[in-house]
């Protein structure tokens, strides 16, 4: 190939195979150029070379033309124009592949080799030359050439420059190992400009366009400033590129430093023996991991998990976070059941002995019971009967059951018994307060201190995979910007979903269909609708008199007893003493008071027998208030209506039923009304309705017209500082404000309740149950009702329907003329439903 530069290097021509011709050193080729500037010169095309003058290099000719030419002019004056190709893949070069300017060189030496009939040559440019016509194209270009002077502007510029390139590739010599040694210092001893430059550029890595570029430039200038921008890009390339190899050395020597000192280590270990101890903890829990008996996701996770472990040292921080991951996954419960207790009777007996009445929750029990054990014994049947071939389907095990009601009445302790019952593990978990969802589903892994949720932390302390998870105080999960927890519950309490529930931190799937889920709550209002439609919602209502004394009687008086380090010969509550305590001492819808109250005598009569006083304390009626002090609570129904203008009412709240009073007065104004007692809009919209409804029945009531025109009214709901709401209170209301008008006061014995509507109809209302049984502990014998609840009176004990007289109303008169006629009370234990006038 043509033009082909061997990167300077000397070629040997002393070669067995060559053949050497040399021209005499004291020839001096310029000497015989005329001094015309017209000179025919032959031209030899350089591919991907460009030669400056001044420059030594040897090249390599092989095309026969090219030899040819070369031949003739050793023969003649030796010298040669080499002159670029701007392609260098053209193969039979023409006239306008040259590039116009190019270097006058003298052939110092030519060797012939054998094999390929080419010629090696060493050649030495002379001085720049442009083409000026092409006189002769075969056998070889010849063509009239004109010499380009060299144009050097002395000043301090060019000594800058000179310098600047100078320094420059002294720099690039320092980093680069291609450029010898003898080269760097000819061009530090260099002092002629123009000789710098091109010993520079042929001395440095360009692109070919570039040295064109250089070489055609006429001002010595110029030819500085261009190579002090390449040598600059050049040294900057060179300069990142070590300091890659640096960094890469270093990381190299960091790693095989770290390698070093872990093999270190482990001799180290190996000699204290903690090698060992690792190798052992490894095995331990490859074995656990075994035992586990993990679905096959869940052991791939922790076989993953188990590699990575075995290749860290345990000073690692990593290695304590996978040790603690896979002692969750290997402790976890994935196989391990309880073995249902499916007696029904004994499953009953032990209900019975833990709770009093229920009736509705034991028998839901039991049917719980007797569906599994139906389904236990029919699924072994179908098991011997069927084939290889027959499908399997997953039967959903899983029950969630909600517990609703008032404090104190036994929602928990509930579901102790049920796991009792069942023979199953216990766990509790209080949700009251929960905020953040990772407390349902866990934290990640990247945190640190990351944990599972609940969920599976009380799976993993209970050891069985089916045991009975009361989460406790549902409806009082708060929600901020930590997530909302209620949201993952939904997951956990679909019996379609929980059979591949996943934690965060696990992030395997985890069965939990086989868990009996059952929540409690006060109230449904702050549960959230999809979560509850999960849920079958079982309702405990307060305890009547009756049942509070039966269930201390049987349950809080021997507990108490025990608690408190008496024995039961020590102390004997009478049943008049624990009627009186219910009576007179609390009054709620649950017994946690009276155990309060009962522990407290207990702790006095401890007192006694510790001290010697007494050996046998019998607790009677009129003892109790020796040992409680005075009643808190008194049958004060009587003495609040016995003045015009205060009705009774009835409520339902969070802690069960409740009476409030309605009280009303009126004084000269002018047609004003106001509401206190912190009624809520819809309460305040019901008394308004209740004062429209009495002023356009003032004639019937024996009022004149214009009775309202000069009085203010006020209605106040006693105790002010408790927050009220709810259409219910809307015939108390208008009762009240019909007694205040007559000025006649409205029967002691009678309670109500039911929404009014303008035209006087008497709309149902809820917790009808607890209401009536708030009016029975507070001594009412009478209660008003909507006609249309007349359905819940079934759920009333059967006690509490045989001491009170119900009377069904459809309108407010009917109210009224119970009200305020004392005559009108029913026979005990019956239901009256009242007449009246029908709806206009």
């Amino acid at each position: 190939m043509d033009g082909y530069q061997e990167d300077n290097e000397h070629m040997d021509l002393t070669n067995s195979d060559t053949r050497a011709e040399e021209r005499e050193p004291h020839q001096d080729p310029s000497l015989q150029l005329e001094d015309d500037d017209l000179q025919e010169i032959s031209i030899l095309p350089l591919r991907n070379t460009v030669v400056f003058p001044s420059i030594v290099l040897p090249l390599i000719v092989e095309r026969p033309r090219s030899v040819r030419l070369i031949d003739d002019a050793v023969v003649a004056d030796r010298l040669i124009a080499l002159v670029a190709l701007k392609d260098p893949e053209v193969d039979d070069p023409e006239p306008e592949d040259l590039y116009s300017v190019g270097t006058l060189a003298v052939i110092h030496r030519m060797a012939r080799d054998q094999d390929t009939s080419g010629r090696h040559l060493i050649v030495q440019g002379m001085e720049r030359v442009r083409i000026l016509e092409i006189i002769q194209k075969e056998p070889y270009l010849r063509a009239r050439m004109e010499r380009i002077p060299e144009v050097v502007e002395e000043g301090v510029e060019l000594e800058a420059l000179t310098r600047s390139v100078s320094d420059l590739f002294e720099r690039l010599v320092e980093l680069t190992a291609y450029i010898p040694e003898e080269v760097a210092s000819s061009v530090i001893e260099t002092q002629d400009a123009s000789r710098l430059a091109y010993l520079v550029a042929a001395s440095t890595r360009m692109e070919m366009p570039t040295r064109q570029e250089i070489l055609e430039l006429d001002d010595v200038t110029e030819k500085l400033r261009r190579l002090v921008e390449v040598l600059t890009r050049e040294v900057d390339i060179l300069e990142m590129g070590q300091k890659i190899r640096t960094d890469a050395q270093s990381v190299i020597e960091d790693m095989q430093r770290e390698y070093f000192l872990r093999e270190q280590l482990k001799v180290i270990q190996r000699e204290l023996g903690e090698d060992d101890a690792q190798s052992a903890e490894v095995q331990t829990l490859r074995e656990k991991i075994q035992e586990a008996q993990m679905p096959e996701e869940a052991e791939q996770e922790a076989q993953r998990e188990i590699e990575r472990l075995a290749k860290l040292p345990p000073a690692a921080a990593e290695y304590s976070v996978i040790r603690t991951y896979l002692d969750w996954l290997t402790d976890l419960p994935w196989q391990k059941l309880s073995d249902d207790n499916l007696d029904i009777n004994l499953a009953r007996q032990v209900l019975d002995e833990d709770h009093y009445d229920l009736e509705r929750i034991k028998d839901r029990i039991v049917e719980y019971l007797a569906v599994r054990k139906l389904r236990h014994e029919r699924a072994e049947v179908n098991r011997d009967q069927a084939t290889s071939n027959d499908p399997i389907r997953r039967e959903r095990e899983g029950v969630i059951l909600c517990f609703v009601g008032p404090p104190g009445v036994g929602k928990t302790s509930l579901g102790q018994s049920i796991a009792r019952s069942l023979g199953r593990e216990f766990i509790r978990q209080s949700l009251g307060g929960v905020r953040d969802e990772a407390e349902i589903r866990g934290h990640r892994r990247t945190y640190i201190g990351a944990m599972p949720g609940r969920i599976i932390q009380a799976i993993r302390r209970c050891g069985t995979r089916n045991p009975v998870f009361m989460l406790d105080e549902v409806d009082k999960i708060g929600a901020d910007y930590r997530g909302d927890p209620t949201s993952a519950l939904l997951e956990v309490l679909d019996p379609e979903q929980n059979t591949e529930f996943r934690d965060h931190y696990l992030g395997v799937p985890f069965d939990l269909s086989q868990v009996m889920f059952i929540t409690t709550a006060n109230v449904l209002d702050t549960i959230p609708a999809p979560l509850l439609d999960r849920m079958e919602v079982l309702q405990l209502s307060g305890y009547t008199e009756k049942e509070k004394i039966a269930i201390a009687r049987e349950y809080l008086v021997p507990r108490q007893i025990r608690e408190n380090g008496l024995r039961s010969e020590e102390i004997v509550f009478s049943q008049e003493a624990l009627s009186t305590v219910v009576r007179e001492y609390t009054r709620e819808a649950g017994v946690r008071n009276l155990e309060r109250m009962i522990g407290s005598i207990c702790r006095k009569v401890a007192a006694r027998i510790a001290g010697g006083t007494a050996q046998q304390v019998s607790v009677d009626a009129e003892d109790v208030a020796g040992y409680l002090g005075r009643p808190r609570f008194f049958y004060e129904v009587a003495e609040r209506t016995q003045i015009p203008g205060v009705a009774t009412g009835l409520a339902w709240t969070e802690s069960g039923g409740d009476i409030l009073f309605i009280e009303a007065t009126k004084m000269k104004g002018q047609k004003g009304f106001m509401t206190t007692g912190q009624l809520g809009n819809v309460m305040q919209e019901s008394a308004r309705a209740a004062l429209s409804y009495i002023r356009s029945k003032a004639e019937d009531l024996g009022l004149d017209p214009g009775f309202f025109d000069d009085l203010d009214i006020h209605l106040h709901v006693p105790a002010g500082a408790i927050p009220k709401d709810g259409p219910s209170a809307g015939v108390v209301m208008a009762t009240a404000l019909a007694s205040l008008v007559k000025g006649v006061p409205v029967s002691s014995t009678l309670g109500m309740t039911g929404e009014i509507t303008l035209r006087g109809q008497v709309l149902p209302v809820g917790g009808i149950k607890e209401k009536v049984l708030a009016a029975h502990r507070a001594g009412l014998e009478r209660i008003c009702l909507p006609k249309r609840n007349e359905k819940d009176l079934d759920e009333l004990p059967e006690d509490v329907r045989e001491q009170l007289d119900f009377i069904l109303v459809d309108r407010v008169e009917q109210v009224f003329e119970v009200a305020f006629n004392d005559s009108e009370g029913n026979s005990s234990g019956k239901t009256k439903e009242q007449k009246g006038a029908g709806p206009e």
